[in-house]
């Protein structure tokens, strides 16, 4: 249950697909002057490093991020975010996503990250330090149950498990229709694996019966190695911010300038 590291995976294809959309959200949200709450349920350590030997081992950054890096917007709240950890950080700098909402987000917005990894909740304590930050050693579906609805309302929550454990597939369908019920003017965002066993099928045929109006976001890539079973990822929002749809099709064309390499 807390084996998985991300670091071997950190700034993957996957990697950008999430953040890039999560980025895109977070801008959103930040126009007004309204503060934002934002929650994330499995937050990993925060900040990793490209050059190290887990993420050598795998050389899933250089298809992700690495490849990406340069044709990423100008502008876009993303590439903003990954310059401006990497001047602190240094050039193999990744963020994981709880840097790029704390790099985001403003002092009045609050941000409350779970992590049960004893070794990653260390690191994410060390990597983000501020007053509006709470960083949780607990169950993050959990904690989003007894946060929810936040105050202040207007925000986030994203969830974004590893799946090591199988009933995750199954618990997630009930877990985010308790929240949407509880907080209905969230924007509920589910991170997820696309399988060639299809074990994440009956959990997305769940979702999108209950959340018809839900953005369903999928890219598609080859294995990472043989026999790797991953070979795509998701993403699925509920209450989605206008305009997000639109910008996932962007991300689509980054992507396909990349495959056609």
């Amino acid at each position: 249950m807390l084996s998985y590291q991300h670091g071997y995976h950190a700034g993957n294809l996957a990697d950008v697909q999430k953040h890039a959309l999560l980025a895109w959200m977070l801008a959103y949200l930040t126009r007004k002057d309204k503060p934002v709450s934002y929650i994330e349920t499995h937050a990993g350590r925060g900040l990793y490093d490209l050059g190290s030997a887990e993420a050598l081992r795998t050389g899933e950054a250089e298809q992700g991020i690495g490849a990406l890096a340069n044709t990423l917007p100008v502008g876009h709240p993303y590439a903003e975010a990954l310059a401006e950890i990497r001047a602190a950080h240094g050039p193999a700098a990744y963020p994981g996503s709880p840097l790029i909402a704390a790099t985001l987000l403003r002092p009045q917005d609050s941000l409350h990250l779970a992590e049960l990894h004893p070794q990653e909740h260390a690191a994410l304590k060390a990597a983000l330090r501020a007053p509006n930050i709470a960083i949780h050693r607990q169950d993050g579906f959990e904690l989003a149950q007894s946060l929810c609805p936040p105050e202040p309302r207007r925000g986030l929550l994203l969830v974004d498990p590893s799946y090591e454990v199988k009933q995750d597939y199954a618990r997630i369908p009930k877990f985010l229709g308790g929240i949407a019920h509880k907080w209905n003017v969230g924007v509920l965002a589910l991170w997820y694996p696309i399988l060639t066993s299809g074990l994440h099928t009956p959990m997305l045929r769940a979702l999108e019966r209950d959340h018809p109006e839900a953005l369903k976001h999928e890219i598609r890539f080859p294995p990472i190695r043989d026999g790797h079973r991953m070979i795509g990822s998701g993403f699925f929002v509920i209450n989605p911010p206008w305009g997000l749809a639109e910008e996932a099709k962007r991300l689509d064309s980054l992507f396909d300038k990349v495959k056609k390499r």
